[in-house]
């Protein structure tokens, strides 16, 4: 088992910063700067990130540069031990470059040119914006390659979106030429001879609509424009590092995500990034209805971003108290923000770092939460916080660079989700692949067991368990490699709705689970989709439990019936079997079920495949047990989710949590 090295080199260290925007107070530098370097460092924080959202401070005019109050914060930073994650400036340009070139503003998809404003307004297609950017970044390369603080960039501001302008549509024509060669294959993919939509000439195809004004039903097309978009955002990432790799080979290079973004497929743009970072922002409730699904939540996500190229990440944002942007901006309870940070490095995070150091005083985000206050001092109880995690972070250079070693992996597609979406049957709105996939997270969670999150491209070798719910859309080489994980000895499960259509969201001819039929064992023959007050009931292992919304109608070819339906037209037909393959086996679920089907069916199967938990059999209500490891020492993370004091017991030891505790073990 292997340590992987810090992400900044010869920083052995838990990354503690947070976003820092010394712009914004310029005109009072003398009596702020130095103050802020001093709160922050007392506060343990031992990095900030710098020139996030700076264009118009750095080029206040096209040619116009002035980098000398960035020079100064550098220095600072460095005069006092203390990295920089420095930013590039794309995620919002001034008003200059819009008002020159208006080409880089983004056209929506009714075809509308987006005015000044906002960030994320940028078309990645655009000849000048890729310049402009790429004379910032080499000046902002070239400046501060050899500057002591340097520690890494942070490239653009949590990225999304699309943009339908003349220069992205000929670009999409670009890509679907070198996708499909022909206009004939093209045709066939898409299944455009539904509704007379065949296209004869490559200049006919445009990007989707979402209303009727435009194409809207033909979903190989839709499928396609979501991975173009994924493409141009990778293509932009390579335009925005180019002079950063070329200038600072040394300096890793990120972009901070967001773990419940849908439009880019996370797991092709992580490729691109020397380490994975994000942004978290749990709601935290704090009451009697207690935390227990938003740890639950975030958890997932932590796992999301570990499995993009499994190793550890950094967590580039949180909030040290309220997220204003949230539908109710409650303040953390006392204990609460170690704890968020704690599950952070729990689940695989070698830094905490915190949107905002200090308040704005203006604009939409003067009151999200911030380690300093508009009172300005150390005096405050979120200050007292965050001296808290950065004394906590400060005892764990050991845990830097450990890793996760799940045996259990979750599949979440992003490819597949898309599918999903635009399936036009089964429940419309409330297919929820998202929402099933933490449903089924929740069950292993609950068991203490370390999972990796991981999509049909991955590996699946090292894995004594790999769960696929509602796997709609078999990719590539998907089930051969499935096949050869089964046979070799793996386990696999999977649900109702798996192996419906290609990847180019084509259904597969004879019949559903498609290439999976084998290994599975079964065909599905229907999908009977539930009123909202509708039910059915899975019977298995001597008990009834309640199945809904989705019930698959399923013959045993291969496969042993396990389980069966217990009402409806369709009962005692089969509703959960395996299937031996090779020296595997191969589970389906052919119905949703509430999570008590699924502690108990993953209780057994982990039980089966000694595939269990940190604490073996040992479960505790509200509370998760996590681990990391380098081979030789396991970190084991105590987190008590609830308002309760919790005893748990580990080697014959007992350690006691209080309400919101946390605690870390060594063995």
């Amino acid at each position: 088992m292997k340590r992987y090295p810090p992400v900044i080199s010869g920083f052995p260290h838990m990354i503690h910063g947070a976003d820092y925007n010394p712009e914004q107070w310029l005109k009072w530098k003398d009596e702020i700067w130095k103050e802020d370097i001093r709160l922050a460092k007392k506060a343990g924080m031992n990095s900030l990130s710098v020139g996030i959202f700076a264009w118009s401070m750095l080029e206040p005019e096209e040619g116009e540069f002035h980098f000398e109050w960035l020079d100064e914060v550098m220095d600072l930073l460095a005069e006092n031990g203390m990295k920089a994650v420095l930013a590039t400036p794309s995620a919002a340009r001034p008003n200059w470059l819009a008002e020159k070139y208006p080409e880089v503003l983004r056209m929506n998809d009714q075809r509308v040119r987006n005015l000044f404003g906002g960030r994320h307004n940028h078309c990645m297609s655009s000849p000048a914006y890729r310049e402009k950017v790429t004379i910032i970044n080499t000046k902002l390369a070239q400046r501060y390659k050899d500057h002591p603080a340097l520690g890494m960039w942070h490239v653009s501001n949590e990225i999304s979106g699309d943009c339908h302008c003349p220069l992205c549509q000929q670009n999409f024509r670009i890509w679907l030429k070198k996708k499909y060669g022909t206009l004939d294959a093209l045709n066939e993919a898409w299944w455009t001879t539904f509704w007379s939509h065949r296209y004869t000439r490559w200049e006919h195809i445009e990007s989707p609509t979402q209303n009727w004004m435009g194409e809207r039903d033909v979903h190989g097309l839709k499928l396609d424009w979501l991975r173009f978009t994924t493409d141009q955002h990778i293509d932009f990432y390579r335009v925005e590092t180019a002079p950063l790799k070329a200038i600072t080979p040394h300096i890793p290079c990120t972009a901070n995500l967001m773990a419940d973004h849908e439009g880019i497929d996370y797991y092709a743009y992580a490729k691109e990034l020397d380490v994975v970072s994000w942004d978290n922002y749990p709601c935290w409730r704090g009451d009697e209805k207690g935390d227990t699904p938003i740890a639950i939540h975030a958890a997932f996500c932590h796992d999301l971003m570990y499995g993009l190229k499994r190793r550890p990440w950094l967590l580039m944002e949180s909030s040290p108290s309220c997220t204003n942007w949230q539908p109710v901006a409650k303040l953390h309870r006392p204990n609460n923000l170690l704890r968020q940070s704690v599950q952070a490095v729990a689940h695989g995070a070698d830094s905490v770092q915190y949107f905002q150091f200090r308040k704005s005083r203006g604009s939409c985000e003067k009151f999200h939460g911030a380690v300093v206050s508009h009172e300005g001092t150390e005096k405050t109880r979120v200050y007292k916080d965050v001296c808290q995690v950065g004394d906590a972070l400060a005892q764990m250079d050991d845990i830097v660079g450990t890793v996760k070693d799940g045996k259990v992996a979750l599949v979440f597609d992003y490819q597949n989700n898309w599918a999903l979406q635009d399936m036009r049957g089964a429940l419309q709105e409330r297919t929820n692949y998202r929402g099933e996939m933490e449903k089924h997270y929740a069950s292993l969670w609950k068991k203490q067991l370390p999972v990796e999150i991981i999509d049909q491209s991955c590996d699946f070798s090292g894995y004594k368990v790999v769960i696929a719910p509602m796997n709609y859309m078999v990719r590539g080489d998907f089930a051969k490699r499935v096949e050869e994980y089964v046979a070799a000895g793996g386990t696999f499960v999977t649900t109702y709705l798996t192996g419906y259509v290609d990847d180019t969201d084509l259904c597969f001819r004879h019949g559903f689970p498609g290439p999976l039929r084998q290994v599975l064992g079964i065909w599905a023959e229907e999908l009977d989709s539930l009123y909202p007050e509708d039910e059915n009931a899975i019977l298995w292992n001597g008990k009834s439990y309640r199945a809904h919304s989705l019930c698959e109608l399923i013959h045993p070819e291969s496969a042993q019936t396990l389980g069966t339906y217990g009402s409806d037209f369709y009962q005692g037909m089969a509703a959960l079997t395996v299937n031996h393959f090779g020296k595997g086996k191969a589970y389906y679920i052919a119905a949703r079920t509430d999570e008590d089907f699924l502690d108990d069916f993953y209780a057994f199967l982990l039980k089966e495949t000694d595939a269990e938990g940190v604490l073996g059999d040992a479960a505790y209500q509200g509370v998760s047990v996590q681990k990391r490891t380098d081979g030789q020492h396991e970190y084991l993370f105590l987190m008590n989710f609830t308002a309760e004091e919790k005893q748990i017991c580990i080697d014959g030891q007992t350690h006691t949590l209080e309400s919101r505790g946390v605690k870390i073990v060594t063995r």
